[in-house]
């Protein structure tokens, strides 16, 4: 009754409208998006980089959004940014495309990326005509790279980040001490030597598109294939040929380390990051900016993120759907970020948890405060089998407790023949059903029963391998999979080992053959709900190629030998040479 005469109150307290009262008011017009390309920005030693400018067409001034790019600088796609009320300028790295100067690759100890990135917020800050002197930067990947970079000398006018899907180190990019093929060269040879080509004027393709065309035409294998790296053509990675030819003699050596820089930071960042995107190395940066930064302000209000996603951030991968949960809206958090920190918007920003993570199986989001969880439990299952765990329909098992009796599993690992990689043209780390590889005898399965209830793993899970080789050097592989009901064999985390590199990349040692060694395979990060009916599954092998490079199992250099040998694998178990799988188990709650 109360609603409904509140209603006619609204209603009739006006007088009855005339004709002219009657007239709607005029709508105002949405905002045009203006593009400004090609402008110069001077750096401090006289280079000249050039921006594309996105501005509204009316009001101001405006906080400034800078993304910095070797990709080749946006020429659109900016309106959402734009319409909510910012300035974005992106920008040609330094030798790129349209920017003057040379490229230098994040495989140089030395750059200019930190100074050319603070010179550009600085004149986006002071220079650029409607900017009201706020800024924030954005991007994934190498574009995030860059904002750690630039982040690090305190520009005096950056206020917040979002600086997503990039590690730490460039060894959590790459595998230890070589190169990983399937990221790594179609890298180098389609996004990055083609624009070199261009601009030398050396023969040869000169964009990214024909140069794809053509990797997965067939040029692909050729490039995958190559051996040794130290002898790669100058043609697959142009001038940074050098660059790439040190890392690869000094693999002990790291030209990143973004983590190390992270104290001198003195802004919040917000990170998207996927379960299967070097997120272990994605997680120190975030760890390091939520302890170390050198302001209050950054350490507690960094944000990050963390989906069941590759690189790209899809709910569906083949025959794996995380369902609608997985799907977010990047572009419109980020506006919600900058909207808080540039606009000083009171918009909830400062109220959500510090990590966001999703709980595979369960495919749905939780909040956390910590990473990581301190209320994990590690729990061991144990590798078992009469001797034959070799493909799913072995009798591998894993069990809940350490058996007395000791045994053995064996399989040949050939590097003319490795286990292939399943993530599809792209070549990115994708979750993949394992279900294609099954009846490869070089892969040990163990496997529990179907599970009675949810068993929750969140956390870094790590093996406990004990095995011999023939050979004086080889790799490991352990990856743990979730397999449903229906047969779907989903990897939930991958981790793997270099025996010569055992005991870290600073000290290389051979393997005597037929010794037992312990190794310590620490695997990637996850959060997963194995729900009841599902079995929880460990793999063991030697070879995941081409998202690794494989091992030719000899005392030589890899990066600059050339001969394949096969390694007789042995995996022992039980007794005191007892294989576990050590998951970070959360118990469910008691209703």
């Amino acid at each position: 009754m109360f609603s409904a005469l509140l209603f006619i109150l609204l209603v009739f307290d006006e007088p009855y409208p005339t004709a002219k009262q009657a007239e709607p008011k005029p709508t105002r017009r949405p905002i045009k998006v203006i593009t400004e390309p090609d402008v110069p920005v001077p750096m401090r030693d006289g280079v000249i980089l050039r921006a594309n400018v996105f501005r509204p067409d009316r009001g101001g001034p405006y906080p400034v959004l800078v993304l910095r790019t070797p990709y080749g600088k946006p020429g659109g796609g900016m309106d959402r940014y734009v319409k909510a009320g910012y300035i974005v300028v992106t920008q040609d790295a330094r030798g790129r495309y349209a920017s003057d100067g040379e490229w230098e690759s994040f495989l140089r100890f030395n750059t200019h990326d930190a100074e050319d990135g603070y010179d550009t917020v600085e004149w986006a800050a002071h220079n650029l005509p409607e900017s009201n002197g706020k800024i924030g930067t954005f991007g994934a990947s190498y574009n995030a790279f860059l904002q750690w970079r630039l982040a690090a000398l305190q520009p005096p006018s950056l206020v917040a980040m979002a600086a997503s899907s990039i590690p730490a180190r460039y060894t959590d990019l790459e595998g230890p001490g070589t190169i990983r093929p399937g990221r790594r060269m179609h890298w180098w040879v389609t996004s990055m030597a083609p624009n070199m080509r261009l601009r030398s004027g050396r023969p040869g393709i000169t964009t990214k598109a024909e140069m794809r065309t053509l990797w997965n035409n067939g040029q692909a294998d050729k490039w995958l294939n190559h051996m040794p790296w130290l002898q790669l053509p100058d043609s697959a990675c142009e001038e940074e040929t050098e660059a790439v030819r040190y890392w690869l003699k000094n693999p002990h050596t790291d030209p990143w380390n973004l983590h190390k820089d992270v104290k001198d930071i003195q802004v919040p960042n917000l990170n998207f990051i996927g379960w299967c995107d070097h997120c272990n190395g994605n997680m120190l940066l975030d760890r390091t900016i939520m302890n170390e930064a050198a302001t209050l302000e950054a350490r507690s209000g960094s944000r990050t993120v963390v989906g069941p996603w590759a690189h790209s951030k899809k709910r569906r991968y083949g025959n794996i759907d995380f369902g609608p949960e997985a799907t977010v809206d990047v572009t419109e958090l980020q506006i919600q970020w900058f909207d808080y920190w540039l606009k000083k918007k009171k918009n909830g920003v400062d109220q959500t948890s510090s990590w966001k993570i999703f709980v595979m199986g369960d495919n749905s989001w939780r909040d956390e405060n910590e990473w990581p969880l301190q209320r994990t439990k590690d729990k061991s299952l144990f590798v078992s089998s009469n001797g034959t765990a070799n493909t799913p329909a072995g009798d591998g098992t894993l069990l809940w407790q350490q058996q007395p009796e000791t045994g053995t599993d064996r399989f040949a690992y050939d590097p003319n023949n490795p286990v292939p990689s399943l993530h599809g043209p792209g070549l990115q780390v994708r979750p993949t059903d394992q279900q294609p590889v099954a009846d490869r005898t070089d892969i040990l399965v163990y496997q529990t029963e179907p599970l009675e209830e949810r068993f929750e793993v969140t956390g870094n899970v790590t093996v406990e391998l004990y095995a011999s080789s023939s050979a004086p050097d080889t790799d490991f592989f352990a990856r743990l999979i979730d397999v449903a009901p229906d047969g779907i064999a989903r990897d939930v985390a991958l981790g793997m080992v270099r025996a010569r590199y055992r005991t870290g990349l600073q000290q290389p040692t051979l393997l005597e053959p037929g010794e037992i060694v312990r190794y310590t395979v620490e695997m990637d990060p996850t959060s997963n709900a194995f729900l009841p009916g599902h079995r929880i599954r460990l793999d063991i092998t030697s070879s995941d190629f081409p998202n690794y490079d494989r091992n030719h199992n000899t005392a030589a250099d890899q990066n600059a030998d050339s001969e394949l040998k096969t390694a007789q694998q042995t995996i022992h178990h039980g007794g005191v040479h007892a294989t576990r799988l050590i998951v970070p188990w959360i118990p469910n709650q008691t209703k």
